[in-house]
Parts: C-alpha cells; sequence; structure tokens
C-alpha cells in the first residue's frame, strides 16, 4: 500500500441553509490560507451539527492548521460527521481508529464508507475480504470493492487488482463483477439524488492512497487472501495511511457478518516429497504479508510442518506496517511453484518470487 500521500482537495456537498453559507466562506478563507477565519467560519456551523463543518474542523486539527495538531480533537469532529453520514469522514476516522488499533470499530466506519463510494474504504475493505481478516473470506467482495476503488483512482488498487485477476476464480470475478455494478449503481443514485459531490465543495478533504497489495503474493495478512497477508497471490493486508505532514492515518478492517464466501478454486495435490532447499538458489516463494513479526513466524511454524518446507530457510522483511513472509532458497521456477502447491494444498496462498 506506497504511502496514502496527502494532497488538500475540495469535495463537497450543494449550498443551502445559513449555515452552510459560513462554512462555504469558511472554504473559502481556508483556501485563501487565512486559516484562523476558516475555523471561526466552521465553528459554529460544527457546533450546530453541520456534517462538512464537523469534518472540516476535524481536518484542521488533523494538519495543525489555525489551531494546534489534536489528534483527540480531530477524532471528534470527525465521529460527530462520520455519524450523520459523511463518507470522507468515515473513511478517515476507520483509518485513525484502526491505525490506532481499534480494528474492529475501524472496520464499522470503513464499511460505510466503502458503501456509499469512498474509495479509500473501498481499498481497505477490498482487501480485508481478501484475506480474510476481520471480515470474512469473500474474493468475490473482494474483487467487487477493489474494482469500485480502482475507478476511484486509488493507485495501490490497480497492483491489488492484478494480483487479484491471477488467483480469483472466474466464477467468483463474475460474481465481484454484478456486486461492483450494484455499488455504482447505489453511488450514483446518491449523486442523482443530491447526496454525492455537488455544487460548492464544502469539505476540505485530505486524499490518502493506500500501499499496494500484496507483494509478489498481494496490501497485508493481508489484502494470503487475508488482511494478516499480503500476497500478491492474495492481496496484502488492510492498508495503512501514511501520515501526512500532513499526518495521515491508515487503516485495515473489522468483523462483520458477511455473504458466505464463494469456495476457492480447488487446492493442487500436495507432493509426496518434502520441499528440498538449494544452496545459492535464488528462487523464493512468498507466504503473505503479516500485521507483526510474531504472526509471521507463527505461520511459517504451522505452515513449514504441513507444507513440508522444513528444509527452506524463512524471511522476514519490514513493510511499512507489515511483515512479509518469504522462504528459500530455491534453484529453479519449477521447485518454487512445487513449493506453492505444497503451500496451497493446506489452504494457503502462496506464490514464485524470482531471483
Amino acid at each position: 500500500m506506497k504511502s496514502f500521500a496527502l494532497g488538500l482537495a475540495l469535495v463537497g456537498m450543494t449550498v443551502g441553509a445559513p449555515a452552510v453559507a459560513g462554512v462555504k466562506e469558511g472554504v473559502e478563507a481556508w483556501r485563501a490560507g487565512d486559516y484562523a477565519k476558516a475555523i471561526a467560519e466552521w465553528r459554529g456551523p460544527a457546533e450546530a451539527g453541520e456534517p462538512d463543518a464537523q469534518f472540516n474542523l476535524g481536518q484542521a486539527y488533523k494538519l495543525g492548521r489555525g489551531v494546534p495538531v489534536d489528534q483527540a480533537q480531530a477524532m471528534s469532529w470527525y465521529r460527530k460527521a462520520a455519524a450523520s453520514g459523511h463518507e470522507q469522514a468515515q473513511a478517515l476516522l476507520g483509518l485513525m481508529l484502526f491505525q490506532g488499533g481499534q480494528r474492529e470499530e475501524a472496520m464499522t466506519w470503513l464499511r460505510k464508507a466503502a458503501d456509499r463510494g469512498e474509495g479509500r474504504a473501498q481499498y481497505v475493505v477490498g482487501t480485508a475480504y481478501f484475506n480474510g481478516d476481520l471480515l470474512p473470506k469473500d474474493w468475490a467482495r473482494a474483487y467487487a470493492y477493489m474494482l469500485r476503488a480502482k475507478a476511484a483512482e486509488i493507485g495501490a488498487a490497480n497492483q491489488s487488482m492484478m494480483q487479484m485477476e491471477q488467483v480469483i476464480p472466474d466464477n467468483q470475478k463474475q460474481a465481484g463483477l454484478a456486486i461492483a455494478r450494484e455499488l455504482e449503481r447505489t453511488a450514483m443514485l446518491r449523486t442523482n439524488d443530491g447526496a454525492g459531490p455537488a455544487g460548492t465543495p464544502l469539505t476540505m478533504r485530505t486524499t490518502v492512497v493506500p500501499p499496494p497489495v500484496g507483494q509478489a503474493s498481494v496490501p497485508p495478512s493481508a489484502p494470503p487472501p487475508s488482511m494478516a497477508q499480503a500476497a500478491p497471490s492474495t492481496p496484502w493486508t488492510a492498508p495503512t495511511v501514511a501520515p501526512s505532514s500532513s499526518s495521515e492515518p491508515s487503516p485495515t478492517p473489522a468483523k462483520s457478518v458477511a455473504t458466505k464466501p464463494a469456495a476457492s478454486a480447488p487446492a493442487p495435490a500436495r507432493p509426496a516429497q518434502p520441499v528440498v532447499a538449494v544452496a545459492g538458489g535464488g528462487w523464493k516463494i512468498q507466504l503473505g504479508a503479516f500485521s507483526s513479526a510474531d504472526a509471521a513466524r507463527n505461520a511459517w511454524t504451522t505452515l513449514s510442518a504441513k507444507a513440508g518446507l522444513k528444509a527452506l530457510t524463512p524471511s522476514y522483511t519490514p513493510v511499512k506496517t507489515l511483515t512479509r513472509l518469504q522462504a528459500g532458497p530455491l534453484g529453479s521456477r519449477a521447485a518454487a511453484q512445487q513449493a506453492c502447491a505444497a503451500v496451497k494444498a493446506t489452504g494457503t496462498t502462496c506464490f514464485a518470487v524470482a531471483p
């Protein structure tokens, strides 16, 4: 998930009541660099319950513009705006909660934002469904949300989609396309009803882009197909929002009842003989990206025994907030594919990594 780059943009709603007019004046002051005036314009409407003003105050406290940096205040204002259905607030609140370790509550907000069409949230939720972390593993839904994240121009979704294309069975892709069309239709209806971005932008948005999913296998145990793993054969696990100087939060999902995941493709038969390491071999296998080094070590202990990998040497590489698990050395692509076949026979994703 390349961290989410922060850039200030505007996303908005229609000007209406006098309170909203104050929000508009605050946006104009903010864009002119008069942050103190912007805060003054937003304070009243925010306290009166205006979601755009509440979100904008959250952004101000998060970035320390016009007020001291105060993450607790930022989260408080995001939470108020999120409760009124403000997508950007739901997404950023979810990212901050996730970054703070409150993953289940984070996923609740991220799912709301994703269902309302927020691209960053769709990327995280898609990763969660792919990895089966915080949400039940459901590759059809993972494919759908990642397609929508890609359509929203979340850069990291491009790599995740490439990885998903390689491992998700065609029948699940077709199911995912149907879900993605419904998500798109719902978002368009909301926009046409005046609930989506339209009119004068009143929301000061900081764009956060998630890191790429899976590396040679796919964002993190994380987007096996499990959030704790991030392998290209499975998108890597939950994304992380890079702090911005802009310090922006980063996310990962929470458990919720989801549609029964479609059955994965049949696993290849497990080789009769254990995998053999080749000294000096440059090939490796990737077994996912995990939320911690301990989680990666625990996964290796289990997989090495079940898949006959004890002759291989594991490596644990930090990748932002994740730990990538690889093992080797292997002498050729064929040997790496044979090792992955043994791993896949245990129900875990795996892919070969070239020298």
